[in-house]
């Protein structure tokens, strides 16, 4: 009887895996991936046949038969921008993560390693809310420069899925309401959602918003131009500049914020200072995503890792507390949101999309 759904989310140094059975009960492991196991690979797709003997094994450890899985869904990886909900992997979207048309991460062996999967199955394969999701208002995509328009990179599948839960959990439809979602980890986004849709979002990875432990945010153009001229950097370094050496990283040499607030602990004023300002600045971009929702806002949430600690949320709640009630949803729930993901599309509650 197939009864199991399998979750495959590949990160850059693991492979998250999750059975669920028909009640929704989960079995999980992170499978762990050495440096000398993963520099044996030339590039991620290499990784393909690694991995997949790895999910194998997981399955084979929980006594679950290939022919046991009702469906197979995978993290989505860089694609081209779609809206928000679950797609069917089929042939395009295979082409385009394999050859890699939209970047390279390791995001993009979830479709392919979920359709390896499925086919020997025999089942469908599936992807939920990638980043590269999609649904702006036109308003939103000005940039104020013709010939640059802003894009949506987000954590759209933790955003839409707390968002989700929190308002279930208060007799609310995601569909029928208004919040702003703030993901704070080592990249942050945030997100202002109206009616099911993230009609605009902070993206951290172009260079916008707050800064966090290893990504710049927004920054003072003229001053940057000059400092890219001047160093003659590259388009790569400028890439490596704003996402991997910058934020608390370029003022403290540090990216660990449980390190960051033990020396604020220890009273370091200057990394107070850095910390107050990560904060400050979060604050800042939530109230802006407040404007594009005109002020009606059912919920703030607040999630991802650092969302665990009482030194940066306490700040940010006294800010933006007048807004609209805050939740604090610590942690990620990708794992449920691709099993939630596709549970709507078997039970009819959703329709399946298609990526062309």
């Amino acid at each position: 009887m197939r009864q199991y759904i399998l979750a495959i989310n590949p990160g850059s140094t693991s492979t998250k895996v999750s059975l669920f059975d028909g009640q929704g009960n989960q079995t999980a492991q992170t499978i762990r991936h050495t440096a000398e196991e993963l520099n044996s690979f030339n590039g991620v797709m290499e990784q393909k046949a690694f991995r997949k003997e790895l999910i194998k094994g997981f399955l084979k450890k929980n006594q679950v038969l290939q022919a046991e899985l009702q469906a197979v869904v995978g993290r989505g990886g860089l694609l081209k921008p779609i809206p928000g909900g679950t797609y069917l992997v089929g042939k395009d979207m295979l082409d385009d993560l394999t050859e890699e048309r939209y970047g390279t991460h390791a995001s993009n062996l979830g479709a392919v390693l979920a359709y390896g999967m499925a086919q020997e199955a025999g089942v469908e394969a599936y992807i939920v809310d990638p980043v590269v999701v999609d649904e702006f208002e036109d308003v939103a995509r000005i940039s104020g420069l013709k010939g640059i328009e802003r894009r949506s990179v987000v954590h759209a599948l933790n955003q839409k899925a707390v968002a989700r839960a929190v308002l279930k959990k208060d007799g609310k439809n995601y569909t029928d309401c208004s919040v702003i979602v703030a993901h704070m980890g080592g990249g942050s986004s945030i997100a202002a959602h109206r009616r099911g849709k993230m009609i605009d979002v902070v993206n951290g990875l172009d260079g916008e918003g707050p800064f966090t432990p290893e990504r710049t945010g927004g920054l003072p153009l003229h001053d940057f131009a000059a400092m890219i001229l001047t160093n003659g950097w590259s388009l790569q370094a400028v890439k490596a500049k704003l996402a991997g050496q910058g934020g608390m990283y370029s003022y403290l040499q540090e990216t660990d914020l449980r390190k960051i607030i033990g020396k604020c602990q220890s009273g370091d004023k200057e990394a107070k200072l850095y910390l107050d300002a990560m904060t400050y600045q979060v604050a800042k971009a939530i109230g802006e995503m407040a404007t594009v929702l005109e002020g009606r806002v059912d919920r703030i949430i607040l999630t991802g890792g650092a969302a665990y600690s009482t030194a940066l949320v306490d700040p940010i709640i006294r800010r933006v507390g007048w807004i609209a009630p805050v939740e604090i949803m610590a942690g990620e729930m990708e794992m449920e949101a691709l099993f939630e993901g596709v549970s709507r599309v078997l039970n009819g509650s959703e329709a399946v999309r298609h990526y062309r």
